[in-house]
């Protein structure tokens, strides 16, 4: 069982939040709520979000709670609000409206049964490419395949502060490729560019940076990483959800 947070805080050119977004009759966040709630392992969900935002969703979650700064501040500031510790967390954002209950489900079953501290999905470019054909991803190359990744992840509560400030330090740095290089290493880097690494690898070389156990899950759902950005998005969404 884990509790859900839904990272809404994002706003588009208009100064609105991308989770109002229309499309059909609901708004985009709808779609994530509903499959959260059809989910038989999901016990609570909360919202990062704006006073917009919560005015139009008023019941349907647990809590809304204000947005704290960056990405990694919100899902810090989230962690510190909600007061059961003890259950785990699943952390997505508001714009996947092709997601479905099953697809979280089997996430969270995966990493629940691999006892984890860490769980994030993965997608294999020739599943999204079969089902999506008209999509465009980034996409890592693994010595196993090619990939991208999900917009979703899974969580213990005890592992949130060790992880976030950790990866507050990336963030920062990724505009330093020394730095970076230091921090994750030259070889990595070099064998990740030339897609040499296997995803263990890169497991193991997480794992101990944030001294946490976590592991890549493969999920044969890329509904789960298919998220709206522009309207072209929108139009893509609108074609598999049937709506004229």
């Amino acid at each position: 069982m884990v509790n859900a947070l839904i990272l809404a805080g994002d706003k588009g050119r208009d100064g609105v939040s991308k989770a109002l977004l229309k499309i059909g009759e609901k708004y985009m966040v709808d779609y994530i709520i509903d499959a959260l709630k059809d989910c038989k392992n999901v016990k609570d969900i909360y919202i990062v979000c704006d006073e917009g935002v919560k005015e139009v969703l008023k019941d349907r979650v647990k809590g809304c709670i204000n947005p704290a700064g960056d990405i990694i501040d919100n899902i810090l500031f989230a962690s510190e609000c909600i007061e059961d510790k003890r259950t785990a967390l699943i952390v997505c954002t508001a714009d996947i409206p092709l997601i479905k209950s099953r697809a979280i489900e089997e996430f969270v079953e995966e990493c629940e049964k691999k006892n984890i501290d860490v769980g994030y999905p993965i997608i294999d470019k020739k599943l999204n490419d079969e089902k999506y054909p008209d999509v465009r991803r980034t996409y890592v190359k693994m010595k196993e395949g090619v990939y991208t990744g999900g917009n979703i992840v899974y969580i213990k509560m005890e592992a949130i502060k060790n992880c976030t400030e950790k990866a507050k330090k990336l963030v920062e740095y990724r505009k330093k490729p020394f730095k970076m290089g230091k921090t994750l290493g030259f070889t990595f880097l070099l064998r990740l560019a030339l897609g040499k690494l296997t995803i263990e690898a890169v497991e193991k070389k997480i794992g101990k940076m944030f001294n946490v156990n976590g592991r890549a899950i493969a999920t044969k759902y890329p509904e789960i990483g298919n998220d709206v950005d522009k309207q072209e998005d929108i139009e893509f969404v609108n074609k598999y959800l049937n709506i004229v």
